[in-house]
């Protein structure tokens, strides 16, 4: 087991809609961006791909790394120590969203959510103030996004 888990994320963006995969759990319905961990002897930018691929079924090309986020337990609770690097990724020609064959447990759709409703939704990591930001061209690539944080700003 890992000290701590590294997920590669894409943050897809097309015509003010994000696409994230919805999940559907004991808790209600909340939201992720096509993300997962990395797999041995697999880049953190092959890992992106694969993730974007298995969850929402397109092929992309990676960008920049635009968040990187940590998720202690110690801090909220969550099991396993986590650090989640998100790319800003671009669907290749052709490529169009969809479910998977065999889905995440608790996968239930993959969608394009419009900027202007994710105040409306329950995001995992809840980085929608800084992806509005990014969109906008106002978000400064420098800063640790820390999950603790994010939680206590929802209370």
């Amino acid at each position: 087991m890992y000290h701590i888990r590294v997920r590669a994320c894409a943050l897809i963006v097309e015509k003010n809609s994000v696409l994230l995969i919805e999940f559907t759990d004991e808790d209600g319905v909340h939201y992720n961006l096509p993300a997962g961990g990395t797999e041995p002897g697999e880049t953190i930018k092959e890992a992106v791909k694969r993730e974007a691929f298995e969850e929402a079924g397109v092929d992309i090309e990676v960008g920049e790394l635009v968040f990187v986020s940590e998720n202690a337990p110690h801090m909220t609770g969550h099991p396993i120590h986590g650090l989640s690097l998100m790319f800003r990724c671009y669907m290749k020609d052709g490529s169009y969203p969809s479910m998977p064959t065999n889905p995440d447990p608790n996968q239930s759709d993959v969608k394009w959510v419009p900027l202007d409703e994710l105040e409306n939704i329950v995001l995992f990591p809840n980085i929608k103030e800084q992806i509005i930001q990014y969109i906008k061209g106002k978000y400064e690539n420098n800063t640790l996004i820390e999950e603790y944080k994010l939680k206590e700003q929802l209370i």
